[in-house]
């Protein structure tokens, strides 16, 4: 982008609008199946070849699996299935695509979780499982252990969701009260070849917190699941405590039967944010990366950054850009709509309060940001004044975690649909220069 870009002129707010949703695409489309998995094919086996996986990317990634092998080894046959989130599903010939629940589990996700356990069931060393695993899997898979109910393990996760607690404890306690989680899945394989081929969602890439790593070894233990509940004063039931004081540990990561697995991360956050680092550099601007794996509450990181933003106009002399990624928190106390990208743009908007030249946008990268329809939101300073003539009042909103609503009066809410991908939320801000 050169000088004369009608980026850079403040009287066009709907260029700095396009720019921001084309700067989110092409994020969202560097971490999608398609993008990643045709050059990655394992050769067929002497036996079979079965393929598992739960996600929101799980469907797109058999799809683009399936294309891929048909094309590749057209003579060894594929079979197997995968689960995904309601509405995310993807045409395959070979693999049945299952769809259940998220992020609250129901019974469909019970039942997945059993019939991928049985499919995996009766391999030899000769054969190869293939498991698709990407954020969501926690809830789209899940099989009770021994003890506890499903509508004890929807309490325990519906709780842990609204009192903020970040991914990491969320999913060592999901592994501990699971069946299948916690490398269970692989366990059941075994003595069969497991390949994991992963799409984080997670601050920090950890491979086993990945859908609660169910072909994965765990090395956290049952008592540090309990110690989190206790923590955020949880309550459980008598049986839910019995499980995570006698449950077995899971496989654990010296385990022989692991031994000949594999594992590879195809995507994660820095990837889209990469993506988005390079475009933004092609068209001349600065870039200001702040991390992938950003965590905390998201309205007051919104705040944060809107400071940051404020600070950096001082002196700029060309666009830029600050983009972040990770997976913030909400700690629920209102009744209203929203989830943590458009509470982080409405922290954001509280603390820029119509400032000129500053946009900002900011998604979750599977297409729906919580529980709603909408991937996150997009707003520039226009949106001030437009709010004002409204009888807005974006600190009430925030008190109500009602940022949706908001947005929505508004008409800056981003609807995709679903991605079918998931690296989490992508985040950007774009500072234009002041007048000379």
């Amino acid at each position: 982008m050169n000088a004369h870009s009608p980026l850079l002129s403040r009287d066009r707010p709907e260029a700095a609008r396009a720019w921001l949703m084309r700067l989110g695409e092409t994020a969202v489309e560097a971490v999608h199946p398609d993008t990643l998995l045709p050059d990655r094919l394992p050769s067929p086996p002497a036996g079979r070849t079965l393929v598992v996986g739960a996600g929101k990317a799980a469907a797109a990634m058999a799809a683009a699996l399936e294309r891929a092998w048909q094309a590749r080894h057209p003579e060894a046959p594929l079979s197997g299935l995968v689960v995904t989130r309601y509405g995310h599903g993807a045409e395959c010939r070979h693999i049945e695509v299952l769809e259940a629940s998220h992020p609250m589990p129901d019974d469909l996700s019970e039942q997945a979780a059993r019939r991928m356990l049985e499919a995996v069931e009766g391999l030899g060393e000769d054969d190869l499982v293939i498991a698709l695993i990407s954020g969501g899997g926690s809830a789209l898979m899940t099989l009770p252990a021994p003890g506890v109910s499903l509508s004890e393990k929807q309490a325990i996760n519906k709780a842990l969701l609204r009192c903020g607690a970040p991914i990491r404890e969320i999913n060592t306690v999901r592994r501990h009260l699971s069946a299948i989680k916690g490398g269970r899945l692989a366990a059941a394989a075994h003595p069969a070849r497991v390949l994991t081929w992963l799409i984080s969602d997670v601050p920090g890439d950890e491979a086993s917190l990945i859908a609660s790593g169910p072909t994965l070894p765990d090395a956290s233990t049952p008592a540090e699941a309990l110690a989190i509940l206790e923590r955020y004063g949880i309550e459980i039931s008598a049986g839910v405590r019995r499980c995570l004081e006698d449950h077995a540990e899971a496989p654990q990561p010296d385990d022989p039967p692991f031994a000949r697995d594999e594992c590879e991360i195809l995507a994660r956050a820095r990837d889209a944010l990469a993506a988005g680092q390079a475009a933004a550099e092609r068209d001349g601007l600065e870039v200001r990366l702040l991390g992938d794996d950003l965590e905390g509450e998201a309205r007051e990181l919104g705040r944060a950054q809107g400071r940051m933003a404020l600070a950096a106009q001082d002196g700029l002399t060309r666009p830029l850009v600050i983009l972040s990624g990770g997976e913030t928190s909400v700690t629920v106390t209102g009744d209203g709509r929203g989830g943590r990208n458009v509470e982080f743009l409405l922290g954001l908007f509280t603390a820029l309060e119509g400032a000129e030249g500053i946009h900002a946008l900011a998604i979750d990268t599977d297409g729906i940001d919580g529980s709603e329809d909408n991937a996150g939101a997009i707003f520039g300073p226009d949106c001030w004044t437009r709010m004002r003539s409204l009888g807005l009042e974006p600190d009430d909103y925030l008190s109500r975690n009602d940022a949706y609503t908001f947005f929505e009066a508004l008409d800056d809410l981003i609807v995709t649909g679903p991605t079918r991908t998931n690296v989490n939320d992508f985040r950007a801000i774009l500072v234009l220069p002041r007048p000379s």
